[in-house]
C-alpha cells in the first residue's frame, strides 16, 4: 500500500523532476494546488504526510487529516505551523536546518554590495536611457573597512560573519546566547550589547527566528540609535522589523538604506510605503530559494518519510510545545 503525501507549495516543471528523483515508488504525491475543494478534502483525509515551505499548516487543517504522522519543514523556521496543535494530534514535525544556509549568506552579502553600490536603483535608472555616470559616487561605498553588526549568530550569522570578513569588515555581534571567548577568538568576533551594535554598526543583519520576544525588534527607538549612514538587512522573519517606523527612518534619511527578503505581510501589500523608496532594495522572500536549496529540502524531506515508514524517527525533529509526541 502506498503512503500519501501531500506537497503544499507552488509546483514548477523542476519541482516535478526533483520530486520524481527522490520519491519512492510507494509514495503518491499530491499537489495541493492543482486540487479542488472537494479533493482536498479527500487528501487532507487520507494524508499520511505533509510537506510545506511556507503554506500555513493550522489547526483547522489538522482536524482534516487524522491519518498524518509527519509534517514535514523545507526550512528551518517553523512559524506557519500550529505546533500545539500537532502535538495534540499526535504528530511528529520536522525541519531541514542549515539546508539553505549558503544561499540566504549570499543574498545577504549580495544585498550588502547592491545597497552600498546602489545597483538595485541604477539598474533601473540606466534601463530607462538616463547616464549617472558621475552623480551617485559621493553616495557609494565600499565593504572594506565597515563596521558589520550581526543580530543573531547561529549558523547562517557565523556563515555571514565569514564571508563578512573576507570583504574586510570588522565584525560585531549580539545574541541572547553568547559564544564562549574561545569560539569568539576562533571566529574573530567581538561581542556588544544590542544598544551598542546599533550604534557602532555601518551595516546591520538580522540572522534571528521570529519568537515573541523578536516581534518589532527594531522599532522607531533602535533605528533612532542607527547610524544615518548605516544599511539594514532582513533576511530572517519580517515582522521582526517595524515597516511603518523603517519606512520613516528611510524617508527621512536617517539611514543610508535598507534590503529587505521578508515581510510582515506575504505576499507584500502594494501600497507598503517601503515599496515607494529608491533607499530600499525590495525581493520576495527568496533569500534560501534556490534550485539547490529545492533539491536539498526535498531530498531530506523524502527520506525523512521513508524512514517513518521504516518504523523510524524521522531526522531533525522540532521540540513540540505540550504533549510529546
Amino acid at each position: 500500500m502506498s503512503c500519501k503525501v501531500i506537497y503544499f507549495e507552488k509546483v514548477f516543471t523542476a519541482t516535478h523532476e526533483i520530486i520524481n528523483t527522490f520519491k519512492s515508488l510507494d509514495m503518491e504525491v499530491k499537489y495541493w494546488i492543482d486540487l479542488d475543494d472537494v479533493k482536498k478534502e479527500q487528501a487532507l483525509h487520507e494524508a499520511n504526510y505533509l510537506i510545506t515551505a511556507s503554506y500555513p499548516i493550522t489547526r483547522e487543517l489538522l482536524e482534516k487529516a487524522p491519518n498524518v504522522k509527519l509534517i514535514q519543514k523545507t526550512g528551518s523556521g517553523v512559524d506557519n505551523i500550529d505546533l500545539n496543535a500537532a502535538s495534540e494530534f499526535g504528530i511528529h514535525v520536522a525541519s531541514t536546518p542549515g539546508a539553505n544556509s549558503n544561499s540566504v549568506v549570499e543574498l545577504t552579502i549580495g544585498m550588502i554590495i547592491s545597497l552600498y553600490r546602489k545597483l538595485h536603483f541604477l539598474d533601473r535608472v540606466t534601463k530607462s536611457g538616463e547616464w549617472k555616470m558621475w552623480e551617485y559616487r559621493p553616495s557609494m561605498f565600499e565593504v572594506n573597512g565597515k563596521i558589520h553588526g550581526i543580530i543573531g549568530i547561529g549558523n547562517i550569522g557565523k556563515k555571514v560573519a565569514a564571508l563578512s570578513k573576507a570583504f574586510g569588515t570588522n565584525v560585531v555581534y549580539y545574541d541572547v546566547n553568547r559564544l564562549s571567548i574561545e569560539e569568539e577568538k576562533k571566529l574573530g568576533l567581538t561581542y556588544v550589547t544590542f544598544n551598542d551594535l546599533l550604534s557602532q554598526s555601518d551595516i546591520i543583519s538580522l540572522h534571528i527566528p521570529l519568537i515573541p520576544a523578536t516581534r518589532n525588534l527594531i522599532g522607531e527607538k533602535e533605528l533612532k540609535l542607527m547610524k544615518s549612514s548605516a544599511i539594514l538587512v532582513n533576511v530572517a522573519r519580517g515582522n521582526i522589523i517595524d515597516e511603518k517606523s523603517l519606512a520613516e527612518a528611510l524617508k527621512c534619511n536617517r539611514l543610508l538604506g535598507a534590503a529587505i527578503d521578508t515581510w510582515s505581510s506575504e505576499p507584500i501589500n502594494s501600497d507598503n510605503p517601503l515599496l515607494k523608496l529608491d533607499n530600499i532594495l525590495a525581493t520576495p522572500h527568496i533569500a534560501g530559494g534556490t534550485r539547490d536549496v529545492l533539491e536539498t529540502v526535498l531530498r531530506l524531506s523524502f527520506e525523512n518519510i521513508r524512514k517513518v515508514e521504516d518504523g523510524n524517527m524521522p531526522d531533525n525533529l522540532v521540540k513540540l510545545t505540550s504533549a510529546s509526541v
